[in-house]
């Protein structure tokens, strides 16, 4: 089968670590030429690097997804060093405190909707326009299975997600006939460096989410990374304005 990828380019954000940089690999992987943006320079330099050592073409950009110069500066890096942009991944994100919602500090939402709704939207916002100067491409914006079911104590990241959703569909409509499509993506609980560090701090959190997952496992970074992966690829030419669910089966009960 011939790649997916082959002689595209392909930007990511949060691509230093985690499910963005699998997806950075994976689409590397697959031939394309990568721009790897993240506020983590060395996590983002790293990436490239890994990338480069096996004979792909990258670029890291440092970036602040909530700022609009940032994020019209990842756009303009990706075209003046590869020529074009072709898919877009919004994958960068942060989690809000873990407390009840009266407990939540006006600091923290708007940290957590700075990032991970502002950053969709400005992803958006300037990738699109070089999308359809091109005649095309596809974008993926990362949600959470909490942004479709909520489990309690993270009231500003549950919104946040559930807002990536409403913007992906929104956009999905309006750009529908003009080549650009838009999906988002809608992680289970994944093996994450985050997480890991979490689980570190409170174990007995790692075991309890476990039984939150009917296949009693949890994802990995490389399983998402195969979702998007086909979300942009040209198999999926018919899946516009799509939250796909990748939980294995955790929103199911």
């Amino acid at each position: 089968m011939p790649s997916q990828s082959a002689a595209k380019v392909a930007l990511v954000t949060g691509g230093a670590s985690g499910i963005g940089r699998a997806t950075a690999l994976r689409f590397a992987c697959d031939g394309a030429s990568v721009v790897v943006a993240d506020i983590n320079a060395n996590g983002g330099h790293e990436a490239v690097g890994m990338i480069e050592r096996d004979g792909g073409q990258a670029l890291f950009v440092q970036a602040d997804v909530a700022k609009a110069a940032d994020a019209d500066g990842m756009v303009r890096a990706a075209v003046q060093r590869f020529g074009r942009l072709d898919v877009a991944f919004n994958n960068a994100g942060i989690v809000s405190a873990g407390v009840t919602t009266d407990a939540l500090l006006e600091d923290d939402l708007d940290r957590t909707f700075a990032v991970n709704v502002k950053g969709v939207w400005l992803g958006m916002k300037y990738a699109i326009p070089q999308m359809l100067a091109q005649g095309g491409g596809a974008i993926v914006n990362t949600s959470s299975i909490r942004g479709l079911v909520s489990y309690g104590i993270q009231s500003a990241y549950s919104v946040s997600k559930d807002a990536v959703i409403g913007l992906t569909r929104v956009a999905a409509l309006e750009y529908a006939s003009q080549g650009v499509r838009i999906n988002t993506i809608c992680p289970g609980i994944i093996r994450t460096p985050g997480n890991v560090n979490y689980w570190k701090h409170f174990p007995q959190a790692e075991q309890d989410w476990l039984k939150l997952i009917p296949l009693r496992r949890y994802g990995t970074p490389e399983e998402i990374a195969e979702a998007v992966a086909w979300l942009c690829s040209d198999q999926a030419s018919f899946v516009h304005g799509h939250a796909m669910l990748v939980d294995v089966g955790t929103t199911a009960e």
